[in-house]
């Protein structure tokens, strides 16, 4: 039995994450749910997982605290896709197309939920390192999810 976790209050931010796995491990929710047990979760960390073929899994239900991003997790929900590295573990935007108009449909719909919510890649939330008010990719802290969810967002209209 999945435990009953605490829900959020508010949902400022919708988070972007991957997997950091290669291009050909087709993982989902149940793999990933071990990997944050193993980290001490009470269970996956993530709301949603886009697996490779475009699928969806649910992960925590949607108005629960997630586990996803330090310091964000009381109101953000997580999305996270399957990949986002290459062969040698560097950071990779090797994801579908399936994976990318899954995307679009779920983060528009989640979008229609929380309409005041701030759609972001994992890595946009890094600190501001050199203290000038930017976070630039020189001070990402991680590279996840692996492509500039602003840039994508603005060619997909969304």
């Amino acid at each position: 039995m999945t435990p009953r976790l605490k829900d959020r209050d508010r949902t400022d931010l919708i988070v972007v994450h991957c997997s950091a796995t290669g291009p050909k491990s087709d993982i989902g929710k149940r793999e990933i749910t071990q990997w944050h047990l193993k980290r001490g979760f009470v269970t996956i960390g993530y709301h949603y997982v886009i697996r490779r073929d475009g699928s969806i899994e649910t992960g925590r239900r949607e108005s629960e605290i997630g586990a996803h991003v330090a310091g964000h997790n009381s109101n953000s929900v997580g999305v996270c896709m399957v990949g986002g590295v290459d062969a040698q573990g560097k950071p990779a935007d090797n994801f579908t197309t399936a994976q990318y108009e899954t995307l679009k449909v779920l983060l528009g719909q989640l979008k229609a939920r929380y309409e005041s919510a701030r759609i972001v890649g994992h890595r946009d939330l890094s600190p501001d390192l050199n203290g000038d008010g930017k976070i630039t990719p020189n001070e990402f802290i991680k590279a996840c999810p692996s492509f500039d969810v602003a840039s994508w967002l603005k060619k997909n209209s969304l």
